[in-house]
């Protein structure tokens, strides 16, 4: 019987009729997303089949999870482009022994008519059907989880036609509103976090001041761990680098500690505290910087503050 009804479902994902059911998309993190569906709204019946296309903006489509796999479990773990290729159904009690094959996933493969480039590209085709006796899926629930790669910008779901759209249990046919789901890119520190002060950097506020052209792009360079507090040079006839501005803030900001209201970053310019017992930030090593440096100009300071040349 279930072998019957295995059938029947893949040949009504090709029979037309409309209904109404909801494709959702639900953030779970800033690279994975829930794929959920909805069929309460208008009709009675459950959903037999789904046939979707997922699409991504500016990424790839890396991993798929969290489906259910195999019959009679709640959900919809029949995968129609899989089902030949890695099922076996036992020609005695007509049943399949085991559903581990690892290949067998709802993503239909890239060479079956109408189906997307699969993994690692950015769209997938899936597939995802039910097969029951009594425990028949919910009206509503999360048929996956889609993982994408850093960086995507938007993800869309749509009915994939040619495949059969979605199929209720009645032999209608649904074409989804396409839904999508804006990615929120977060642009890079331009402090690395592999840096031990790093957590300094970030409880200042994540000051630019202690950043380097090679990795804010579009800054100019920056010295302000060779003692270049103020983030400029002192003008024109001289243009040193290191001078009394760059004097002047690690004096205002002299034993400052951690919190202290008024307290520069861009004095701190060791990116570290004087350690116990006063844990000031501003003190002896950061003003040596600014006298060691004393008058320099671009020229004679190697300007690498914020990279591994020199490790935090």
């Amino acid at each position: 019987m279930r072998t019957m009804i295995l059938a029947l479902a893949v040949v009504l994902l090709a029979a037309p009729a409309w209904a109404d059911v909801t494709i959702t998309v639900t953030k779970i993190s800033d690279t994975k997303v829930a794929i959920g569906y909805d069929a309460t709204s208008e009709l009675p019946e459950l959903v037999r089949a789904f046939a979707l296309d997922l699409t991504v903006t500016d990424g790839n489509i890396v991993d798929i999870n969290d489906y259910a796999v195999g019959d009679d479990n709640h959900g919809y773990g029949i995968f129609p482009g899989n089902f030949s290729l890695y099922i076996t159904v036992n020609g005695t009690t007509g049943k399949v022994d085991s559903w581990d094959d690892p290949n067998y996933t709802p993503v239909a493969p890239a060479d079956d008519p109408g189906a997307l480039g699969g993994l690692d590209t950015n769209g997938i085709t899936v597939e995802m059907g039910s097969l029951y006796d009594t425990n028949a899926p919910a009206a509503i629930g999360v048929l996956c989880t889609v993982t994408v790669s850093a960086g995507t910008k938007k993800l869309c779901v749509r009915g994939n036609a040619i495949r059969g759209n979605i199929v209720m249990e009645d032999a209608a046919e649904v074409d989804p509103c396409e839904v999508c789901y804006t990615f929120v890119v977060v642009p890079p520190d331009c402090f690395p976090s592999t840096f031990t002060t790093y957590p300094d950097w970030v409880t200042y506020g994540k000051p630019n001041c202690w950043c380097n052209s090679a990795i804010k792009p579009g800054a100019t360079g920056n010295y302000q761990c060779d003692g270049d507090a103020d983030g400029v040079t002192s003008g024109p006839p001289f243009q040193y680098r290191i001078y009394i501005a760059d004097l002047s803030k690690v004096v205002g900001n002299w034993k400052k500690k951690m919190g202290a209201a008024g307290l520069d970053p861009c004095a701190d310019i060791d990116h570290k505290s004087s350690g116990a017992p006063f844990q000031y930030r501003v003190y002896i090593p950061d003003l040596s910087g600014v006298v060691g440096n004393w008058k320099k100009k671009d020229a004679n300071l190697p300007g690498n503050c914020g990279t591994l040349a020199r490790p935090e």
